[in-house]
């Protein structure tokens, strides 16, 4: 398993989630969530292609909304990767 960033995010910092006897560090960025395309990118937990992890947050939110999504998002990732891992 590798953690990885979003494509297009400014790193914020990182979050450890853990798993079991397992800690995992996530990046936490912030990203626009409308892209150039007119297309939309959901905050919160994301998964990447290759098996990497990230918590994206809107970086026009409030201090207050990128935290509650990191909290949520932090929920999410612990969920996607005992199911992925402990399963």
């Amino acid at each position: 398993m590798r953690v990885s960033g979003h494509p297009e995010g400014r790193l914020l910092g990182y979050v450890d989630v853990k798993v079991a006897s397992r800690v995992f560090k996530l990046p936490v960025e912030a990203a626009p969530l409308k892209r150039d395309d007119g297309t939309t990118w959901k905050a919160g937990f994301f998964t990447t292609e290759t098996d990497g992890f990230g918590i994206l947050v809107d970086q026009d939110a409030s201090d207050i909304a990128q935290q509650e999504t990191i909290e949520r998002a932090s929920a999410d990732a612990a969920r996607h990767i005992s199911q992925k891992f402990l399963n």
